[in-house]
């Protein structure tokens, strides 16, 4: 954690969803280190708490369905911390199933978990976020939505998750528009990871129960995994006021994957 008071998110209040593992957990680590008091949710409270307590954070149990858990979170928020500048919405879910084989109400959590998550978050996370710019100064606060190239590109075996991210980007853009129209000094911007090597990755690729590989550092072969880090330097750099200027954007950080031609 960062306790000199000073970095590029110092002094602001972050709420990541989904923050007790995975990206998540690297998301509320890189905010947490850069100045940020994180305020960790997850369906596991008590890895939750484990996050916030290695990091010097809060923490609060959080179904991001539940919309009545969304508006009891945001009242704590708004009673222990005044207020909220920064919201990463990253729970998630995926379920290896082609369209015939994906039944409705797996189509349907796929949705609920990502969608309806996201848009609760954005919804209630609002009136905590708006104008805060004129009480602190900066550039304003900053929403970060998790959409995944998987939306971009044509993945057999997730329809439901592909349809799921593709309607984040989608809502990212609506809510860029609205908030700037509204005048409220919030960005809404959203990232599409490629493969990065997680625990929700880990499992779907056979390797359950295995340890986490390693993800060397400096540059990746092409097809390389990326590691949790490289999502959260790209949520920490639009959460920053180095990103005043990208609104209403989804960003591919995929090492390259959706620019390369596929034969």
């Amino acid at each position: 954690m960062n306790t000199s008071g000073q970095g590029r998110v110092a002094g602001r209040i972050a709420l990541v969803t989904g923050g007790a593992m995975g990206l998540g957990k690297a998301d509320c680590e890189r905010l947490a280190s850069e100045g940020a008091t994180v305020i960790v949710t997850d369906r596991e409270a008590e890895l939750a708490h484990k996050v916030a307590d290695n990091i010097g954070g809060d923490a609060m149990a959080l179904d991001v369905t539940d919309e009545q858990q969304w508006k009891d979170v945001m009242t704590a928020v708004k009673e222990r911390h005044g207020g909220l500048d920064i919201l990463v919405n990253n729970a998630g879910n995926v379920i290896f199933e082609n369209i015939e084989d994906c039944s409705l109400d797996h189509f349907k959590l796929h949705l609920d978990i990502h969608v309806n998550g996201t848009f609760l978050g954005c919804k209630y996370a609002l009136p905590l976020m708006k104008h805060r710019h004129k009480e602190n100064g900066g550039g304003g606060s900053a929403i970060v939505n998790m959409a995944s190239t998987a939306a971009l590109m044509g993945y057999p075996m997730i329809p439901a998750y592909t349809a799921a991210k593709g309607a984040i980007s989608s809502m990212t853009r609506s809510i860029a528009m609205h908030c700037q129209d509204e005048g409220y000094g919030i960005r809404c911007n959203a990232l599409a990871p490629g493969g990065i090597e997680t625990p929700m990755v880990r499992e779907i690729s056979g390797r359950g129960g295995e340890e986490l590989m390693d993800i060397p550092s400096g540059p990746l072969p092409q097809d390389g995994l990326g590691d949790p880090r490289d999502v959260a330097g790209a949520v920490l750099f639009l959460a920053s006021d180095d990103a005043r200027f990208l609104n209403g954007l989804t960003i591919p950080v995929d090492n390259g994957l959706d620019a390369r031609p596929h034969h």
